[in-house]
């Protein structure tokens, strides 16, 4: 049963890589796309919003589900307010940082900063 349990465990998780892949492969920029926030921020995107759903696990009061902007494609000068809970992307520049209600990724309540407007350099 345990062995049972583990394909079918690996099958789910393999679909949701695939699905999020294909997702995310033919977004232009600006197109966001919600996901669980235990899944990684691919390269060039960034998150932009955090908060908790049922659908991402329940039993704790964090935020357990992110949305993700697509960047590359921007031109040069382009300037967009991301979540600091990823690294802005390659040819991105932190231009100042900034508190952010949507972009609290920690059940704990803080008003530092969270948040970062960010332009693209190159």
């Amino acid at each position: 049963m345990t062995r049972l349990r583990n394909v079918a465990l690996t099958l789910g998780c393999t679909a949701a890589a695939l699905t999020l892949s294909m997702t995310t492969a033919h977004a232009a920029p600006g197109d966001t796309v919600a996901i669980c926030a235990n899944s990684l921020t691919p390269s060039g995107w960034a998150d932009v919003q955090w908060w908790n759903d049922y659908s991402c696990g329940s039993g704790t009061f964090n935020p357990n589900m992110k949305r993700m902007m697509q960047l590359t494609g921007y031109p040069v000068g382009t300037v967009v307010n991301v979540c600091a809970s990823s690294l802005p992307p390659a040819g991105w520049q932190e231009v100042s940082a900034f508190y952010s209600s949507g972009c609290r990724y920690s059940a704990v309540p803080s008003f530092n900063n969270n948040s970062w407007q960010i332009k693209r350099v190159y």
